[in-house]
C-alpha cells in the first residue's frame, strides 16, 4: 500500500508543481480566464499532497520526500516552460493527468477496501469526487 501511496505523493509534487509552471506561463487574450483558474487548481493539489504524506506515515511507511525521488517515481511528466495562451489546448493537456490520477485513487482504494485500510479508503474516496469533478469541468469547457 505504502509503495502505491508513494506513488501518487510523487504525482501529485510533478503535478502541482506542473499546474504552478503552466500558471507563470500564461500569456494572450485568455490570460484573465487562465490564470487564476491554474490557480485554483494547483491549490487543490497541494493540500492532497500533506495527506498523502501522512497517509504513508501513519500506514507506518516513510513518505519519498526529495525531488529526485519524486521524478524518479512519478507517472506523471514535468510541465515545460512553453506559454499557454489557448484555454483548450490546456485543459486538453491537463485532461489526461486528471484521468490518470482518478484510476489512480480508484485502484489506491480498491487495494485499502481489500486490505480492510478504512483510513485510506475514505480518503480515496474524496480524491475520486474531486478528481471526477475536475474531469468533468474540463471536459464541459472542452465542448
Amino acid at each position: 500500500m505504502n509503495n502505491k501511496l508513494n506513488v501518487l505523493l510523487s504525482d501529485l509534487v510533478v503535478f502541482y508543481h506542473k499546474l504552478q509552471n503552466k500558471h507563470w506561463y500564461v500569456s494572450g487574450q485568455s490570460f484573465f480566464q487562465i490564470h487564476p483558474e491554474l490557480e485554483n487548481l494547483y491549490d487543490a493539489v497541494l493540500p492532497q499532497v500533506d495527506t498523502v504524506g501522512e497517509l504513508i506515515l501513519m500506514n507506518g511507511g516513510k513518505p519519498v520526500s526529495t525531488l529526485k525521488e519524486f521524478l524518479a517515481n512519478a507517472k506523471i511528466e514535468e510541465g515545460t516552460d512553453a506559454y499557454v495562451t489557448s484555454v483548450k489546448t490546456l485543459y486538453s493537456e491537463l485532461l489526461p493527468d486528471y484521468q490518470y490520477l482518478l484510476k489512480s485513487v480508484t485502484e489506491i482504494k480498491e487495494a485499502a477496501d481489500a486490505e480492510n485500510n478504512y483510513l485510506v479508503s475514505a480518503k480515496m474516496d474524496e480524491f475520486i469526487a474531486s478528481y471526477a469533478k475536475t474531469i468533468w469541468m474540463l471536459n464541459q469547457a472542452l465542448l
